[in-house]
């Protein structure tokens, strides 16, 4: 759990930049702050059972169709699996369809694919979460 809490400089590596700052326990403020200061999304902790599970219930900030959304959640378990850690990650939201779940469905995996090349090798395996179309790869 400390590498999805803790470093500050160590969640920068594995989430393009951006750290999330709380006092991790149950009733705290949390925000996710880009590496410029601005803040991407703001919320609290609604559950915090270190090191086995993590609930934050937050709104996202910049965009006006995604703040439009409201509240959603992400619940973050740990499980101990042989010499490994499973991590499962569950984001939701009351409302269907949701830009904000689609958003984020396609950004989940990008950090966390992170985090494990990091935990595993000390280093990221992609450097940008939104990859840049080459003029190749673009229809004419």
């Amino acid at each position: 759990m400390s590498a999805l809490t803790d470093d500050v400089e160590f969640m920068k590596q594995y989430w393009f930049g951006v750290h999330c700052e709380s006092q991790w326990t149950a009733g705290s403020s949390w925000k996710l702050v880009y590496g410029d200061g601005h803040i991407s999304d703001t919320g609290e902790i609604v559950e915090a059972e270190p090191p086995r599970r993590l609930v934050i219930r937050w709104q996202h900030q910049n965009k006006p169709e995604l703040k439009a959304e409201g509240e959603s959640q992400c619940t973050m378990e740990l499980e101990p699996s042989g010499t490994a850690v499973k991590l499962s990650i569950t984001h939701t939201i009351e409302r269907e369809p949701s830009k904000l779940i689609e958003a984020v469905s396609a950004g989940w995996p990008k950090v966390i694919s992170n985090l494990k090349s990091l935990l595993e090798t000390g280093s990221i395996a992609l450097q940008d979460p939104y990859p840049i179309k080459s003029a190749h790869s673009a229809k004419a």
